[in-house]
């Protein structure tokens, strides 16, 4: 079976459910083992690369792969037959198309530029407290960094590049495809329109290493869950010298034992007794900032009230001022009473006369109402 026929993951020589890791590093190590450069005069090195460079180039995009799938090689060939295949195809075609039509106009044509390295994500999680104050942390990630040995370039110490003997230095090719002729970036050097002629050993001529990073972040007062910080050019380096991507720390703040977070405002919910319920008192509330919050409580206050101290939650993010504390009461019925204790709750009792619940004596009325009497 010719080359070009083969199944794509055979070629890569990764399984059909292979994540995007998997199948770069096979391709790497492939076409590292088959170039040209490595290979020369081989006629069949330069189709095998060929081969697998055509292979990487659909199964690394998620939209080809997902049509490669489904419909194998037919899914980028033209007059296909049968019901809505023929909406699988590569629709990088059309663009190649524009681009060949009307050139320039559209800023097609020429070689291609670096592509930039990648974007990562790096999730976090902080208490509540470094939320409150901010701070500075270090990590560490697993990122592709410019290759010491050969300064990014790709090419042994020494060496460098030369013009590309398929594309003949213009980084793309033709193809005629029915009655269109296409452009595409040449599968030889990846449309740089130059190859590398040593690559270096130590990367593998791809410039860039996979190694650990130690970065300083700094998360500002005020951050919640959700809050991006941006680390420029601490992503992914880009093949052979090109900007590295950026890193993105996405903030997850963990569960805190007594409050709870909506924005700036800190919620709570604090037991009191009935005594001081119903006498009024005051209860003192922790501050994040390592002092207490004086709340007072009015006498006569009623289960669920929310207490609002202005000014005691959570700081403004990149802003100045503080949210609010909000303590919601909840009165506790007490379970375990003396001998003394029930005798006086029991003469006050037989004191009462209705108007020191009015909504219980108002709920009674109407039960009466209700029960004719």
């Amino acid at each position: 079976m010719p080359l070009s026929q083969m199944d794509y993951y055979e070629l890569l020589e990764v399984s059909r459910d292979a994540d995007d890791k998997s199948i770069k590093s096979a391709y790497r190590r492939i076409a590292m083992e088959c170039h040209p450069d490595r290979n020369p005069g081989c006629g069949d090195s330069e189709a095998r690369f060929k081969a697998v460079s055509q292979a990487y180039d659909c199964l690394k995009d998620p939209q080809k792969r997902a049509a490669y799938d489904r419909y194998g090689h037919e899914a980028f060939q033209q007059g296909m037959n049968g019901g809505g295949r023929g909406a699988a195809q590569d629709f990088g075609d059309i663009g190649d198309i524009f681009e060949t039509i009307f050139g320039s106009a559209f800023g097609g044509g020429g070689r291609q530029q670096p592509r930039r390295g990648a974007d990562l994500r790096y999730d976090m999680e902080i208490t509540l407290d470094d939320a409150f104050h901010g701070k500075a942390s270090e990590i560490e990630v697993e990122v592709s960094q410019s290759c010491d040995t050969c300064s990014g370039s790709g090419a042994s110490p020494g060496t460098g590049t030369r013009g590309c003997n398929l594309c003949h230095g213009h980084g793309k090719v033709r193809a005629k495809q029915g009655f269109f002729v296409v452009e595409r970036a040449c599968p030889n050097c990846h449309g740089r329109g130059e190859v590398i002629e040593s690559p270096c050993k130590a990367c593998s001529g791809e410039g860039r290493l996979d190694r650990p990073q130690r970065l300083e972040v700094d998360i500002p007062a005020g951050v919640d869950t959700g809050t991006r910080i941006r680390l420029s050019g601490k992503g992914e380096a880009g093949p052979r010298g090109a900007p590295a991507g950026d890193l993105y720390i996405f903030i997850h703040i963990r569960p805190h034992a007594l409050f709870q977070r909506e924005g700036t405002t800190l919620l709570t919910r604090v037991p009191i007794s009935f005594t001081t319920a119903a006498l009024g008192g005051t209860v003192e509330i922790p501050d994040l900032d390592g002092g207490t919050n004086a709340v007072e409580i009015p006498a006569g206050i009623q289960s669920g009230k929310q207490l609002r101290q202005r000014g005691a939650g959570m700081p403004v993010l990149q802003g100045r001022g503080r949210g609010d504390l909000v303590v919601e009461i909840a009165v506790e019925t007490p379970t375990k009473l003396t001998k003394a204790q029930k005798e006086i709750l029991q003469q006050f009792r037989d004191t009462e006369t209705g108007e020191e619940c009015p909504e219980s004596r108002g709920f009674f009325d109407k039960l009466k109402d209700v029960l004719g009497g």
